[in-house]
Formats: C-alpha cells, sequence, structure tokens
C-alpha cells in the first residue's frame, strides 16, 4: 500500500523536519488541481483559500482530512464532507491578530488618525485623548487569540471582560451582553461566524453601548450589522475600527470609506511575519500526529 498522500500550499521544506510516512505535493492553489486528486488524504488548505475547496473537493475519493491555515472556517465548512474531518488554524494568527486588534485598540482611542492626517498637512495639531488605562474593554469571543488580546489590554491597565457563548470561570456568556454593554468603553469582536454570530452586532447592541463607546471588529463582517454601525457613526455617538467587512475588498461605492470615526484596515490580522513560522510549526505536528495515526488537534466538532 502507497504511503498516504498531503498536498500542502507551500514547499514541504518549509516544515523542517518532514514527517516521514507521506508523500508530499505542493498545490498552491485549488483553482486547477493536479491529476492526483482523487488519491488525496490530507489537504491543507492555501491561506487565501476563497470558495475553491467546493469544486475541487467533489474528485478527492480517499479525503480523511482537510487542514485550514485560518482560524475561522466559515468559508469552507460547507464544502466539507461529513466524513471528513476538518481542523482549523487555532494559533496561527493569535499573536498576529492580537497585536492588529490591540493596535486598532490604541489607535481609535487616542485618535492618531487625526494626528497622521495633520502631519500630512504639515500642520502641529495637540489634542487631549483618550488612553487605554483603566479602560473597560469586553472581548467578546473566549479563543485563542482573545486570550492573547487579553494578556496586552491588562498589561496596559485595561479591565477586561470576557464574553463566550457560555459561561465559565473568567468568561461571561453571551446572553449577559444586554447588560454588560453599557459599562464598556471598548468591544472587540473576535467571534467565529456562525448563525449563532450573524448580525449579533445589530442595532439593540449598539444602541445599548455607552455615548463615545469604540468598536473594533477583528472577526468577520457579517457578525456586524453594517447600516446599523453607519447610523450610530453618522451621528458621532460612537467610533469604529474594523478589518474585515461582508464584501472583500470593500466596495469603491462603500460608505464606509468616508464614515465619520472610523478606521480601516484590510483584513490584515493575519498579515504579518509572525503567522508563517507559526503555521509551518502546526502543520508539522498536525502531519507527525496524522502519520502515527493519533487523534489530530483544532478539530472542528459540532457547532462552530
Amino acid at each position: 500500500m502507497s504511503e498516504p498522500l498531503v498536498w500542502l500550499p507551500f514547499d514541504p521544506s518549509e516544515l523542517g523536519d518532514v514527517p516521514a510516512g507521506l508523500r508530499y505535493e505542493v498545490v498552491p492553489t485549488l483553482d486547477e488541481v493536479p491529476a492526483s486528486v482523487g488519491e488525496v488524504e490530507l489537504v491543507v488548505t492555501p491561506y487565501d483559500l476563497g470558495d475553491q475547496l467546493g469544486e475541487a473537493v467533489k474528485g478527492m475519493e480517499r479525503l480523511r482530512v482537510v487542514q485550514t491555515l485560518t482560524a475561522g472556517v466559515d468559508a469552507v465548512r460547507a464544502s466539507v464532507p461529513a466524513d471528513v474531518t476538518l481542523c482549523n488554524g487555532r494559533g496561527i494568527h493569535d499573536t498576529s491578530t492580537a497585536e492588529l486588534a490591540f493596535l486598532l485598540v490604541l489607535a481609535g482611542l487616542r485618535d492618531l488618525p487625526r494626528f497622521v492626517r495633520a502631519q500630512d498637512r504639515r500642520e502641529w495639531s495637540p489634542a487631549w485623548r483618550g488612553a487605554l488605562a483603566g479602560k473597560r474593554v469586553a472581548v467578546v469571543g473566549a479563543g485563542s487569540i482573545a486570550s492573547a488580546l487579553q494578556r496586552r489590554l491588562e498589561a496596559f491597565e485595561a479591565e477586561v471582560t470576557m464574553v463566550g457563548r457560555t459561561a465559565r470561570e473568567g468568561v461571561r456568556a453571551t446572553d449577559e451582553l444586554p447588560s454588560l454593554l453599557p459599562e464598556q468603553d471598548v468591544v472587540v469582536l473576535l467571534v467565529p461566524l456562525t448563525d449563532a454570530t450573524r448580525g449579533l452586532v445589530d442595532a439593540d447592541f449598539l444602541a445599548a453601548l455607552p455615548d463615545g463607546a469604540l468598536l473594533v471588529n477583528v472577526a468577520r463582517g457579517a457578525v456586524v450589522d453594517t447600516d446599523a454601525l453607519l447610523a450610530e457613526l453618522g451621528t458621532g455617538r460612537l467610533r469604529a475600527a474594523l478589518d474585515v467587512f461582508e464584501t472583500e475588498p470593500l466596495p469603491d461605492d462603500s460608505p464606509l470609506w468616508d464614515a465619520r470615526g472610523l478606521i480601516l484596515t484590510p483584513h490584515v490580522g493575519g498579515l504579518s511575519d509572525a503567522m508563517w513560522p507559526r503555521a509551518y510549526r502546526l502543520v508539522r505536528e498536525q502531519l507527525e500526529r496524522f502519520a502515527a495515526g493519533e487523534p489530530l488537534e483544532n478539530v472542528m466538532d459540532g457547532d462552530y
């Protein structure tokens, strides 16, 4: 019997010591799959996969495992057959995405765009602005990225409330949000996109926030009702920083480009040089488990 075939989106040499007992093929994109499609048993998907898996998976007769390089699996889960194990990239983006979320919180509170624009005009324009120290921050989503962000926020003397799907030690439940939101200066979204979180941040959610609160979304664009957010931003009552959007790239005619009190970044939460070493480590460890017939990590079971 031949060794199981693995598709990688990068050269196997990036893994260092390549796990033995497996065959490797470099498949950087799933737009056009190679002739070995019927033999592949484990697929590590490209980071910028998009919707390519849906068509490619139809020819994968021996497929057993799909390993993504993203923490969110909303783009692929519908395409993964029920008898195939889906694993996400939890741990790959903790550092990079937590850093961006932290940066957006600081930039929003200190109004960094104001000073950058003043620099462009060669204008000396001092102004008093808010600090992170002493602020109450709710992190909605209590996974590994959220924990990494919590450590950074608390190091800067913020009062952090972690909010997850269910209550546990150190984490409040999402059904407590109506009572928690009026007390928060900042809310950071780090939830996966599911039926339960789609449109979570609606008009009622936003209305519950106090005047001057900052909303930061580094989760998925569809978690936020864009029209409801635009309405609040238009009055100047709330501020926001968004790294994710329902439609990406953001269309040229989107009103978000000109929205008052809004910082935009083009979905760059994972795009730093901290990502790839962690990606290679996770993939290597998963392949070692796969080759040895051991249980895999980051298995996405049930309602994720």
